[in-house]
C-alpha cells in the first residue's frame, strides 16, 4: 500500500514535469514566431525603402512624363540629354490599354532637321497662328547652334538635344529617329512629318490637319530602282535579313503615323546592319525607312511623299528657288499641278502638302501671297 502511494506520487511528478516543459515549449515557439514576423517585416520594409530610394535617385535626373497631366508630356521633355538607345527605349513604349488617362487631342509633330538658322520661320508662324493645340514641333540642329526665338514664339523651347550630322552619312537616319523618339513621348502625337528649313505649306493648318490625322496610310516614297542608284547602292552583305527584292529607294521627306514611328525607332535588328553596310555611296536616309516599311508595312504606307521638289534641273539635288521664282501663279500651280493621287483609296489633286527647295530670298514674296493663294 505504501509502496502504491510513493509510485503514484512519483507518476504525478513526472506528468507535471512532462507539462511544465510543453508548456515551455510552446512558449518558446510563440515567441519565435513572434520575434521572426518582426525581422522579416524589418528586412522587407529596410528592402523596399532601400529599393523605392535607389529607384527615386535613378529617375530624379529624368523627367518622366506624368499621364495625368494634359498631355503626358512637357516641354522639359525637349531639354533631358538621354542616350539614344534608352531615349528610344522609351519611346518605344505602347500603352496596353486603348483609354488615355487624360483629354487626348490628336496632334501633329512637325520634325525640322536643319544645320543652323530656320529663314522660314515668320511663314511657319503664321501658319500655326490660332492652332496652338493641335500640333507640336521639334528641331534638330548641328550641336552648339541654339535657335534664336521670342519667349511667345511656337518654336521656343522647341529644340531637342542633338549630335553632330554629316549629310550622306547614317548621322542623317540618327538625326531622323532621334526626332522621332523626341517627339513620341508625346502621347499627344498622332502623325511625324519631317521637314527641313528651306520647307515651306502651301496649304493652310486647317486642310494640312485634317488630311494628315484622317488618312489611313503613312506617306513615304518607296520604290524599286533598278539602276545603280537604287540597286546598286546595295550591299550583299545584308543577306538573308535584308535581300535585294526588298530593297527600296525614295526620298528622306516622310510624313509616318504613330504605329510606323513606334516600329521604326524600336529597330534595332535592321537598323544594326545599315549602319554596317549602307555606307556612302549607299544613303541611309534614301534607304533605311523606305526598305523597312516594303518589308513589314508596305499595306499601311500610301508610297508616296506629300513634299514637291524640283528635279528638272538634273543633278544630286533639287533646284533651289529664289525670290525670283516666287508669283501667284507659280503657288497655285504647287497645289493644282494637273496631277491626280489616292487619298484613302480615293482620287484626290491634293497630292503634296509642303513644298521645298525655297531660300531665305524667297520669304518676302511668300508673305505677301499667304492670304491671297496659300489662305493661311
Amino acid at each position: 500500500m505504501k509502496s502504491t502511494t510513493v509510485d503514484r506520487h512519483i507518476g504525478l511528478l513526472n506528468l507535471a514535469k512532462t507539462l511544465s516543459f510543453l508548456v515551455v515549449f510552446v512558449a518558446g515557439v510563440v515567441v519565435g514566431m513572434t520575434a521572426s514576423s518582426q525581422i522579416n517585416r524589418y528586412f522587407v520594409s529596410q528592402t523596399k525603402l532601400y529599393f523605392y530610394n535607389n529607384m527615386n535617385n535613378h529617375f530624379s535626373a529624368v523627367q518622366i512624363p506624368n499621364p495625368a497631366s494634359r498631355n503626358c508630356t512637357s516641354k522639359m521633355n525637349l531639354t533631358n540629354r538621354l542616350p539614344d538607345i534608352e531615349l528610344f527605349w522609351r519611346a518605344s513604349m505602347v500603352p496596353k490599354r486603348a483609354e488615355f488617362p487624360f483629354k487626348r487631342v490628336p496632334k501633329v509633330a512637325f520634325m525640322f532637321l536643319t544645320r543652323g538658322p530656320l529663314p522660314m520661320i515668320p511663314l511657319w508662324e503664321r501658319f500655326f497662328e490660332g492652332h496652338r493645340e493641335y500640333f507640336s514641333i521639334y528641331v534638330h540642329a548641328l550641336p552648339g547652334f541654339e535657335l534664336n526665338v521670342s519667349t511667345g514664339s511656337v518654336f521656343y523651347e522647341s529644340q531637342i538635344p542633338s549630335k553632330m550630322v554629316r549629310w550622306g552619312t547614317v548621322a542623317l537616319a540618327d538625326a531622323e529617329r532621334r526626332l522621332l523618339a523626341n517627339a513620341l513621348l508625346d502621347f499627344s502625337n498622332q502623325r511625324f512629318v519631317l521637314l527641313s528649313e528651306s520647307c515651306i505649306p502651301i496649304y493652310n493648318f486647317r486642310t494640312v490637319y485634317k488630311y494628315l490625322i484622317n488618312s489611313d496610310y503613312s506617306f513615304v516614297d518607296s520604290y524599286d530602282d533598278p539602276s545603280r542608284y537604287g540597286r546598286g547602292r546595295y550591299n550583299r552583305n545584308m543577306m538573308p535579313d535584308i535581300t535585294l527584292q526588298q530593297w527600296r529607294k525614295g526620298s528622306q521627306w516622310f510624313e509616318l503615323s504613330r504605329e510606323l514611328a513606334v516600329n521604326i525607332v524600336a529597330d534595332i535588328r535592321y537598323y544594326t546592319i545599315f549602319r554596317k553596310y549602307c555606307k556612302p555611296s549607299c544613303y541611309p536616309d534614301e534607304h533605311y525607312i523606305q526598305t523597312f516599311l516594303n518589308m513589314f508595312y508596305g499595306s499601311l504606307n500610301a508610297n508616296r511623299s506629300i513634299t514637291w521638289v524640283d528635279w528638272s534641273m538634273g543633278g544630286p539635288h533639287p533646284a533651289t528657288l529664289e525670290a525670283g521664282n516666287i508669283t501667284q501663279g507659280f503657288i497655285q500651280r504647287l497645289r493644282n499641278n494637273g496631277t491626280e493621287c489616292r487619298y484613302n483609296s480615293e482620287k484626290t489633286s491634293v497630292c503634296y502638302l509642303f513644298a521645298r527647295k525655297f531660300a531665305p530670298s524667297a520669304l518676302e514674296p511668300l508673305l505677301n501671297l499667304t492670304s491671297k493663294v496659300m489662305e493661311y
